[in-house]
């Protein structure tokens, strides 16, 4: 595989400091769609549960998910995101044409895993071991991912449920470091009379999202912490085969983690061992607000090779 000085430079000190996991095959992370699949809990999404999920559409109500994002929104260090807007070769002149053509363009910079964003399968890993039993080394060149990267998706429609934590708890925003466990998820959704099922993409609503751009935006708060799922029902999630889980904080799991010492557990638990995509920073306000718990979930993203993570702003039509 050719790979420029700068990954080879960065490969090389990943080696220095992995001994352990060069000794992993991909045996060690199994799949059940075997060692060369790139699309992990996609592949539940069969043409007939999303003909079940286009059933759930009786009002033709749309649901903005994803945030307005600009350089003031929060970001995990060293995130950041940059617009510049050009007006190319019209400098000096009346516009380009007999008919004086003028037209705007923009020059991107930033990270793309900033404000709504999906984290791919090649994001988290174990150890240097990622979904599969990759190894870093074996496919994140630094001109982008070989393997894992989130061009492989064609998008995602699907059954989407909404999970009303701040409900369930009887509050108007979940505290920072609370752990969704198993049984809070199932009795969430008890309360709501819904039920999770195989291919679905599952949202949580904490109200988080009031401390990004409330009528009292607290951003120092949002990103310190945030509340999310621990680990029992990321487990539990991952046994009834979901696609995607979401939530409308920057990370989904809950932060600082239940134990002690550990970073990111979740991310582990649904990315690496179990191919299940991560939606962070999802405005679930009005969903909540209209108690729409079950809707048509829709997401295309831009289908830029080798990425890791995209910006994102899925629909929800209920």
């Amino acid at each position: 595989m050719k790979r420029s000085l700068a990954a080879m430079a960065v490969f090389g000190s990943l080696a220095l400091i992995q001994p352990s996991a060069a000794q992993h095959g991909k045996e060690d992370l199994p799949t059940p769609w075997g060692p060369q699949d790139q699309i992990g809990a996609a592949n539940r999404m069969t043409p007939e549960r999303v003909l079940e999920a286009v059933k759930l559409v009786t009002e033709g109500k749309m649901y903005s998910l994803g945030i307005v994002i600009d350089r003031e929104t929060p970001a995990f260090p060293p995130g950041f995101l940059s617009v510049t807007i050009l007006q190319p070769n019209q400098t000096g002149t009346s516009g380009l044409g007999d008919n004086a053509f003028t037209y705007n363009d923009e020059i991107f910079m930033g990270w793309l895993g900033i404000g709504s964003h999906m984290d791919g399968l090649g994001h988290a890993g174990i150890n240097h071991l990622y979904y599969g039993g990759r190894r870093v080394e074996d496919f994140a060149d630094a001109e982008g991912l070989t393997e894992l990267g989130l061009h492989n998706l064609s998008g995602i429609v699907a059954r989407g449920v909404l999970l009303d934590m701040a409900g369930y708890y009887g509050v108007d925003i979940v505290e920072e470091g609370r752990a969704y466990t198993a049984e809070d998820v199932k009795g969430a959704a008890k309360r709501q009379g819904v039920e999770l099922r195989e291919g679905d993409v599952v949202l949580f609503h904490s109200n988080w999202m009031e401390l990004l751009d409330g009528e009292n935006p607290d951003r120092e708060r949002f990103a310190a912490g945030e509340p999310g799922l621990g680990v029992s029902a990321a487990n539990y999630l991952a046994d009834i085969g979901v696609i995607a889980v979401g939530a409308d904080t920057w990370a989904v799991e809950a932060v600082p983690a239940e134990s002690a010492g550990e970073t990111y557990p979740v991310h582990q638990i649904l990315l690496t061992r179990n191919g299940i995509y991560l939606l962070e920073n999802m405005d679930t306000r009005e969903l909540a607000a209209d108690e729409a718990w079950e809707f048509l979930f829709v997401l295309g993203h831009p289908r830029l090779r080798g990425t890791s993570q995209m910006i994102i702003n899925p629909i929800a039509i209920r």
